[in-house]
């Protein structure tokens, strides 16, 4: 009875970006996120915002993601973006979307939430809009397998730490409430603001604390105002995944893989690099430096 009534619950909120609910206790657990953020094997996965140009070109859909990695590029790992899936989500499209998958023999592996609020938003509305906001995306990755959504953590410019720490966390948990019950981990990734410092970042994950609770590295290149390896190696005991981009040397990329590696990392890589060549070199680098398990 309890699969029926998750089913058709998934079915309309997901048709209509429902912003109800259904009891924790109703929720199904997920065998993909039995060890939370504890991952004991490394993966290749392809994040689909790699490829983003293509998508918004019209080469093709979200449908055939799966395909595409397989096919195109030999990765049985995939890794959605919300924004780039087609029209309204319904059952038949999940369906059909898992099924490709299956198909293919490809792991869905996490969704990118993007265009779904601020989880540091100042005001108690847009703290609890945000947690509806995504609950949706929590019964797709349910629904498709997948360990994990992405979301983003900004806040508004020149924020209060502390004052940001005490909103994030507020809204962090409000949507673990809905998360934890499905199986699925809530993880946010470096985008900017306060998502950028990577000591704010370990306070809030400690003053959450909860397993299903962590990071997405992004590996982006070294910047003015951004060390990338400072922040993959004070942020590598909170990740539950990498979202894995080419360093400006070879050499680089291997130091940070093999960072992660030593520190106890076990999970996806997530290709991030930006156009089919970029990313088959990243594939290239990651065959190349990862130890075999």
């Amino acid at each position: 009875m309890a699969n029926t009534s998750r089913r058709g619950f998934i079915e309309k909120s997901l048709a209509l970006g429902a912003a109800g609910f259904m009891a924790p206790s109703l929720l199904m657990p997920t065998t993909a996120s039995a060890d939370n953020l504890r991952i004991r094997k490394n993966g290749i996965s392809l994040a689909q915002w790699s490829l983003v140009d293509e998508v918004r070109q019209g080469k093709w859909k979200t449908l055939d993601f799966p395909r595409i990695a397989k096919e195109d590029f030999g990765i049985s790992g995939i890794e959605f973006v919300n924004t780039l899936f087609e029209g309204p989500t319904t059952m038949n499209y999940l369906n059909t979307l898992k099924r490709n998958a299956e198909n293919q023999g490809v792991t869905c592996v996490l969704i990118m939430c993007d265009a779904e609020g601020d989880a540091c938003s100042p005001t108690l509305e847009g703290r609890k809009q945000f947690a509806i906001n995504h609950r949706k995306w929590i019964d797709a990755a349910q629904y498709l397998g997948c360990h994990s959504i992405r979301i983003n953590c900004i806040g508004p410019r020149e924020v209060d730490k502390q004052e940001a720490l005490k909103w994030s966390a507020e809204t962090c948990n409000l949507l673990l409430d809905y998360a934890i019950p499905a199986g699925i981990n809530v993880l946010i990734e470096n985008h900017g603001g306060v998502s950028n410092d990577a000591d704010w970042m370990v306070s809030l994950m400690k003053e959450v604390n909860s397993r299903y609770m962590g990071v997405l590295p992004d590996w982006r290149q070294p910047g003015g105002d951004f060390d990338n390896v400072g922040y993959l190696e004070k942020t590598l005991p909170y990740s539950g995944g990498m979202s894995f981009r080419n360093q400006p040397t070879e050499e680089l990329t291997a130091q940070m893989i093999k960072m992660a590696h030593d520190a106890g990392f076990r999970g996806w890589y997530g290709i991030e690099s930006s156009g089919r060549e970029a990313i088959k070199i990243s594939k290239e680098w990651l065959l190349k430096y990862l130890p075999p398990m």
